[in-house]
Order: structure tokens, then sequence, then C-alpha cells
């Protein structure tokens, strides 16, 4: 079996194929690809044992794409399925890999299904059938099935087909198709009676044999939500907020595209996220990666391939926000937590129509996978008040507070009649505002006005229990920047021109609040000439910043600064 080549254009497909698995985040082929796609190019009949989950629908649906006729609107390639959920599932794969392909035409037929739709869709001309075999039997039968110019016939999942009693159907098809075709047998196990319809209806087959290596880590708890109701982006982040020893996570996603779309989307949420993908180069690959081994990030938004031999030790969770494509893929994604005997966790989205992939995992991984039960908002909210309190009871704890305390006995001088419990919870109110403690004002996406300078991450834990404490504790400044939400800005964005093209620490970096064509930023006060300079010439989304201080006014900000620098003096 040849070695597993780079890429998909090694394997000789076409440019419009390439375009189509690019889109869809095929970034290498996989074993069963590699073998397969060269000699079912070439026209070789071919018997293939590999489990379900290894790539194999792409193995044999892509040459047949690449050798259909298009300007021939008749049925050229039969592909017989156990299932129809299969026989859907292959379809929908075929359209997708076909996306540029103008004018193909792919019609899936089972039992259970309207006849008549079916009987339209045939009559209007198809490339590919995919079928399951007693349907496909009535329509030979019926004569609305026109073999006559078949050139390749699949058999897929044939042990199954013979489970299920299929397999005198199987071979009643194989005799009404012409005998100059191309035939490809796809089993898991190859049983006797599988083994005499290949020796009977193969000539001269090429064998792929794909053994699988598929193992999984006891240490990583497995789950897995189904997708439905509340969008993914609104259910990841109540799962982000609410579960336990979360520290770090990879989240991975098909493509490119869909890595920057996220991290972007994560960041305005208030997360501290970076995409991770082939088109980035070495030396901002390498600077992601330290970035999340520091804490500086405690996302990364990944694809398969830019994923391969991170090592982080922080990484407690593994997201797959869009399932693999094929089981190998799974494992190698979860690896990335649970190392050195960590404990990991692993949580895998899974659409209803992706449920015959999550089966696939389980039985490569010979484990069940567990159903995650989505955070209610009510569950959101019980956490921040809990965290909230935690963060009270710290700041108690560890700050000098005696300021503060002034400032609240003036209050409740000035209003004789008002309660100092009032008072706690009028500033309780105020600090809430943007995230909100109780469920009825909770909304599923989190602020976007984050606030760097507490060292909060947008869970509320406090991340200076991991040492990522603020360097700078003086007086800070606000500055006007000219980028806002109009032109694509979030807050990391800011944070990352601030702090790694300036030198700027990022724990020196305050509140920032975007607005619609300006946002604002609390730096420190003492900022060098130097510094200020460097920082007036940055540009974020190539647009230039142009710091400028804003100056404070009225009455209550200079007897605030003044009593600050008392308290300072003293």
């Amino acid at each position: 079996m040849m070695s597993t080549p780079s890429s998909f254009a090694d394997l000789g497909l076409s440019p419009e194929l390439l375009a189509a698995l690019s889109e869809l985040g095929y970034e290498t082929p996989s074993p069963i690809q590699s073998a397969c796609i060269p000699n079912l190019l070439a026209g070789c009949d071919l018997l293939g044992m590999a489990q379900t989950g290894t790539g194999k629908t792409a193995a044999f649906a892509l040459p047949i794409l690449q050798r259909i006729d298009i300007k021939k609107r008749l049925p050229q390639a039969l592909i017989l399925a156990p299932t129809r959920e299969l026989a859907i599932q292959v379809a929908e794969a075929c359209q997708s890999y076909a996306r540029h392909m103008p004018g193909f035409h792919v019609a899936p037929i089972y039992g259970g299904q309207n006849m008549g739709l079916q009987l339209k869709q045939l009559g209007r001309g198809v490339h590919v059938v995919i079928g399951t075999p007693g349907r496909v039997m009535d329509h030979i039968e019926r004569k609305s099935l026109d073999l006559s110019h078949l050139t390749t016939l699949v058999l897929d999942e044939a042990d199954e087909m013979l489970r299920m009693g299929f397999i005198d159907d199987v071979e009643w098809i194989l005799q009404h198709v012409p005998t100059t075709r191309q035939t490809a047998l796809f089993s898991a196990t190859m049983p006797e009676p599988i083994r005499r319809v290949a020796q009977r209806y193969l000539s001269d087959p090429k064998e792929v044999r794909i053994k699988s290596t598929t193992a999984t880590v006891t240490a990583i708890r497995q789950r897995y939500w189904q997708v439905s109701g509340l969008h993914k982006l609104d259910a990841l982040t109540r799962i982000l907020e609410v579960e336990d020893d979360l520290d770090a996570a990879i989240i991975f996603v098909r493509t490119k595209t869909a890595t920057v779309e996220l991290a972007e989307k994560l960041e305005a949420r208030g997360y501290g996220a970076a995409a991770l993908n082939g088109d980035m180069n070495q030396v901002l690959r390498e600077r992601t990666i330290d970035q999340l081994k520091n804490g500086n990030i405690d996302i990364v938004v990944a694809t398969d391939v830019a994923a391969r031999g991170i090592d982080v030790p922080r990484i407690s969770h593994v997201i797959n926000y869009d399932i693999p494509n094929d089981t190998e893929a799974y494992v190698h994604r979860i690896g990335r937590t649970g190392r050195a005997g960590r404990q990991g966790s692993a949580i895998l989205f899974v659409a209803p129509r992706e449920i015959r992939t999550l089966r696939a995992i389980e039985r490569a991984i010979r484990q069940p996978i567990e159903p995650l039960v989505l955070p209610s908002k009510q569950m959101v909210a019980d956490r921040r008040v809990a965290q909230f309190k935690e963060q009270i009871v710290q700041v108690i704890e560890s700050e000098d507070l005696d300021f503060f305390m002034e400032v609240v006995d003036e209050l409740a001088e000035e209003a004789a009649e008002t309660d100092v419990r009032e008072i706690a919870a009028a500033l309780a109110f105020l600090v809430q505002q943007e995230r909100p403690l109780r469920a009825d004002g909770l909304s599923d996406a989190l602020p976007r006005n984050v606030d760097f300078s507490r060292g909060d991450d947008s869970r509320g834990r406090d991340r200076s229990r991991r040492g990522d404490v603020r360097e700078h504790s003086g007086p800070s400044q606000s500055y006007r920047i000219d980028v806002g939400r109009a032109h694509g800005v979030a807050p990391g964005d800011i944070v990352g021109a601030l702090a790694n093209e300036a030198g700027l620490s990022n724990r020196a970096i305050g509140r920032i609040t975007l607005f619609d064509d300006y946002s604002i930023v609390e730096l420190p006060s003492d900022l060098s000439k130097e510094t200020f300079n460097a920082l007036s010439f940055l540009r974020v989304r190539q647009r230039p910043l142009k710091l400028t201080p804003i100056t404070r006014q009225g009455k209550r900000d200079t007897a605030t600064k003044k009593s600050f620098d008392r308290k300072k003096s003293s």
C-alpha cells in the first residue's frame, strides 16, 4: 500500500474536486483515500477492507465524480448501501464534492420514500444513483432505472448488507448491470459469502486493507451535544462558561476560514482566542502556541493539520465544533488533552445527520460517548453568582479598601435613609450590568466590553490564580483610538496590537469599550514618550490607531483623583 501523500493534489484529482475538498476542510488524504483513489482512477476493480469512519466515502466518490461525463445525463455510477441513512449521507457527500461541477445530478433512492418523487428524479436525468438494494431492484424491474451506460458499481458496507439479508438482492442487481463495468466492494469484515461475491463479480481486484489503529486515552472524559434548537455558537459559549476545570481549550473546525471567523466571534464575546491554520507562517504559528502556553490566550481555534504536534500541558478541553471526517482524526484531536496523566475533557458537536458518524467513532474507540446536557441560562447565572461572590471575598482578603470604605461611608451619611446593604446592592448592580447575574437578564452572548485590567476572563474566573496578575497597579488614563465595530475590530485585535507590536504588557491594558467608529482603551497614565509614540503609529485592521488621551472633566473626576492622590501619598 502506498504511503499517505501530503495532499489530494498528489492523487491526480481534478482542480474542481480539489477546490471543493479545500472548501470542505479536507487537508490531507486518509490512508484509505490515498490507497484507493489512484487505483479507482486507473479503472481497476477494488476490494477494500475498512471500518466505517475511515473516510472511504471520499475514497470511492471522488474517482467516480472525476470520471463522470456531465454531458451524458444517464446513470453512470451506482452505489449500493444497506440503509436509507447511509444512502442519503453518501448522496450528500457526492453533492458536496461536486459543488464545482455545474449540471451534476445525484439521486438517492430507498424504500419508504415516495416512488413518484424518485421516478421524477430519474426521469429528469441523473449521473450517480445511490440506493438500497430492494428499491434499486424495484426500479430496474419497472425499467425506470436505465443502467445500460453504467461504468462503475460500488458495494458499500457489504457485510452489513449480508447481515440484513440483502446479499441475494445484491447478486441479482450484479447480474442486471453491464459486465464491462468497474466494481468496488467495501466491507469492514470479510465473511465467506462476501468473499464469494468478490471472487465472482470482481475482475483481478486490487486489495486495500486499512487496520484501525484507533485507541483513546482513558484519562479523557468524552461527551457529545446533539445540535438542536440553540445556535452552535451560543451553545459553545454556555459550555465554556460553565465547564469545570476549564483552563485552556482547542476548538476544532473543518476549514481555515472557519478558524478565523470563530476566533473573532469568541473574541467579541470576551474570550482570549486565536486562529491556527495552514495559511499561517511558522513564526506566527509558534507565537500563537506560545501565547497559549503562557496564558495570554485561553482558546485556539484550529484545523486538524494546523494542530498537529501541539503539546501544551494546560489544554484541559478539546471541543469538536465540527465533527471530524474520520475516526482517526477524532482520536488525534482529543489526544491534545489528557497528557502526562492529567484528566482531560473532549466535547463533540453532532448534527442529527451526523449521528451515524458518532456511532462509528464509538465503535472505533470501543466505548460509548456520553450525551452532554447543555447548561441552562439558570445554570450559567448560578455559576456567575458563585464566581462573583468568590471574587468579592478575594478582594476583601487581598486589597486595601480604606479609600472605598470612606466613599461608602460618605454616601451613607449623605443618604441617611439608605441602608448600607442597599448601597452594596446598587454597586453590585452596576458592576454586573454587562455580565448579568440573573437568568432573566442573561443573554446567550457574552459582553463585548472586556476588562483586561482585572485579569478576569469571560468565564468570570480570576486569572491571577494562575499568576496572571496585572503588573501596573497605578492610575490609568483613557485613550481614544480610531477603530471600532464598523471596522470589524474585536477586543483581541486591540490587545494583540498593543501587547505584541508595541511591547506593552497585556496585563497593563485596562477596559476596552467598542463603539461604532472608535474605541476607548485604558492604559497606564505614566506611559513613556517612546511607548506613546510607538502606539500612535500602530495599525489595527489596516487602520492607524491615532492614540489620543481623553481629558477628564467634571468635579467628580477631579475630586476622586485628588482623594486617590492623597491616599497614595499617605
